[in-house]
């Protein structure tokens, strides 16, 4: 299967924001590059680390589209999406996903979040220290959204790992919105859940996620829908990683799916946009928190009863 690449530089500061518009626009996956290596191979590296900020100044910033994407179509959204952004310099190829899954295999390797959770790849060892009470997913995340190096899904991966620890999730089922690899679906059953559903609306992520939970062995657990298909349901524990105008679109959707005094978490939010949200929520939801990654938020609360 082919795939459209897109490549631009851009500035530190504007990277979020470029980012973001990609997102929006369909993008499978984003990765950043240091513009001043002087080798491709001191270019590799294709999310931030947990916990980190690149230190370049000046980055070259590659997403992925779907291989049928009409390039000129897209970048006329992007423009009339951010025209203050400089748009110029974009350029475009096809790709294979054989040579993007084995650049993403070299250089992801296994991390934890909170006290027990674990994400390691599927062709890497269990580190020694993890200990005997470890939560593991082992992950292919294909090429779909959700490695865990991102501090959007690292921010609910905490959460998940959070409420693990208190109990929360033992014997519960978890509505994970926006699965694309199925991470955090994943997760919460390693850290207890009974079943976990998820739903996306990308097939790609369907797939990434039916396989993510083969390999994990957990496959009796794990639902997968594409939203038109998802059965009615009401989840004492929802977590949806999206965008933050998804968000504020799916609200009423959100709060409907989530029980009475049930827990939400919301990433996906930009700084900056965590105040409409809050107020957006307000009605359904009490004991709103807001976490900071980064230039990331997430929101979590509590559904009044």
């Amino acid at each position: 299967m082919a795939y459209l690449e897109l490549t631009l530089p851009c500035t530190l500061p504007q990277q979020p924001r470029f980012e973001r518009a990609l997102e929006e626009l369909g993008a499978l996956a984003v990765t950043l590059q240091d513009a001043d290596a002087e080798t491709p191979d001191e270019q590799a590296i294709f999310e931030p680390g947990v916990g980190e900020t690149p230190l370049w100044q000046q980055l070259y910033l590659t997403a992925l589209f779907d291989g049928e994407t009409d390039a000129l179509v897209l970048l006329a959204a992007l423009e009339a999406f951010d025209a203050d952004l400089p748009w110029h310099d974009v350029s475009f190829k096809i790709i294979e996903d054989t040579d993007w899954e084995r650049a993403w295999l070299d250089q992801f390797k296994p991390m934890r979040f909170g006290q027990r959770t674990w994400i390691v790849p599927w062709n890497h060892e269990l580190p020694e220290d993890a200990g005997a009470d470890a939560a593991v997913v082992r992950l292919d995340p294909g090429l779909a959204f959700g490695s865990g190096t991102h501090p959007t899904t690292a921010l609910c991966l905490a959460w998940l790992d959070e409420l693990g620890a208190q109990g929360a999730l033992s014997n519960n089922a978890v509505l994970d919105f926006g699965c694309g690899s199925g991470i955090l679906a994943l997760a919460a059953v390693r850290l207890g859940a009974s079943r976990a559903v998820g739903i996306d609306n990308d097939p790609q992520a369907i797939i990434a996620t039916h396989d993510n939970a083969e390999r994990n062995g957990l496959s009796e657990h794990i639902a997968v829908y594409l939203p038109d298909d998802a059965p009615a349901a009401r989840y004492p524990v929802v977590v949806a990683n999206i965008l933050a105008s998804a968000l504020d679109a799916l609200a009423e959707a959100l709060a409907d799916a989530t029980l009475p005094n049930g827990r939400l978490a919301m990433s996906g939010i930009l700084k900056g946009q965590e105040d409409e949200l809050l107020e957006r929520f307000a009605p359904w939801f009490e004991q709103l928190t807001v976490s900071t990654q980064e230039d990331w938020v997430r929101i979590d609360g509590v559904r009044r009863g």
